[in-house]
């Protein structure tokens, strides 16, 4: 009898949208891959937007469920929405920056195939990431669910004057804010919209979440980190035009007496690192922090 051939590993590839020039370096991945002998697919919206022949699309849940890593060609917002829709399947995600900043999605253009030869080949450092999810809660109902890599953000509208916003964690009142608003913040989006805010930078490898004022009207009104663990709920007291947003994707409007319940998330995000990989190096090129002369990432 002849045996049957195993079936091949398959990679993902999701792609940002309407990126002039972009089919030549993921050509290029595309061939890198399946010289290395894996069956690549791509996510159902990339294929439709790139000018390459011979795709095969597959739907983001088939993905989840049949692919062994997802390579994300992008910035980091392709990232944040990807790693979102697949944080249930646990699937690794491997970032490629064709963005400007590129926290996550950290391997550059110019380096992508030899970082992905030593990943695929087992080179790679593993790293986990927590996600938010809420729920906005209106007369005791549910109307909104979300997930978020970097944030909830409960914010005022365009033009709209302060909100008054309640917090409570844990049960227990923590203050009444009069603000722009409030970012609630992973770990990751430590160093997105909460920075900017006045926040502080949080290691990944923290468990915390850190809640941000936007332009508070007491300045005593300071970042608070409280342990990841936490039920936060925010209720509405008063203000106009608020809306929740999650990573500044997707969002849903707010009304006044509204209680947006945020916990973190019983899902995890796996990133793959090229093995010499650094949060500290990415901090400091992504941050333009002075640099010592260094040797293999270490002060002389």
């Amino acid at each position: 009898m002849t045996a049957t051939p195993e079936p091949q590993p398959i990679i993902a590839l999701v792609v940002r949208h309407n990126t002039a020039g972009v089919e030549e370096p993921v050509g290029r991945i595309l061939e890198f891959l399946r010289d290395a002998g894996y069956r690549v697919v791509f996510e159902t919206d990339t294929a439709a937007h790139l000018a390459l022949d011979g795709i095969e699309a597959i739907s983001v849940d088939e993905i989840g469920r049949q692919a062994q890593a997802a390579v994300v060609v992008g910035g980091d917002g392709t990232m944040l929405g990807i790693a979102r829709q697949l944080a249930k399947y646990d699937i690794p995600l491997i970032g490629i920056n064709q963005g400007r900043l590129g926290f996550i999605t950290d391997i550059p253009m110019e380096d992508m195939l030899p970082a992905l030869g030593e990943i695929l080949q087992g080179e790679a450092r593993t790293e986990k990431r927590t996600l938010l999810e809420a729920r906005v809660v209106r007369d005791g109902q549910v109307i909104f669910c979300g997930l978020a890599v970097n944030d909830v953000v409960v914010a005022r509208g365009t033009g709209a004057g302060m909100v008054e916003l309640k917090l409570i964690v844990d049960g227990e009142f923590m203050y009444n804010q009069r603000s722009d608003g409030l970012i609630i913040s992973t770990p990751t989006g430590s160093t997105a919209y909460a920075l900017s805010a006045g926040g502080p930078l949080l290691h990944p490898s923290l468990q915390g979440t850190v809640l941000v004022p936007i332009a508070p009207h007491a300045l005593s009104n300071r970042p608070i980190v409280v342990p990841d663990s936490s039920e936060i709920v925010v209720e509405l007291v008063s203000g106009r035009d608020i809306s929740v947003n999650f990573d500044m994707q997707t969002f849903t409007n707010a009304q006044l007496g509204d209680r947006i319940v945020i916990s973190r998330s019983p899902n995890m995000i796996t990133f793959l690192h090229p093995d010499d990989w650094s949060y500290y190096h990415t901090l400091r090129q992504k941050l333009h922090w002075n640099e010592y002369p260094t040797n293999e990432g270490k002060l002389k």
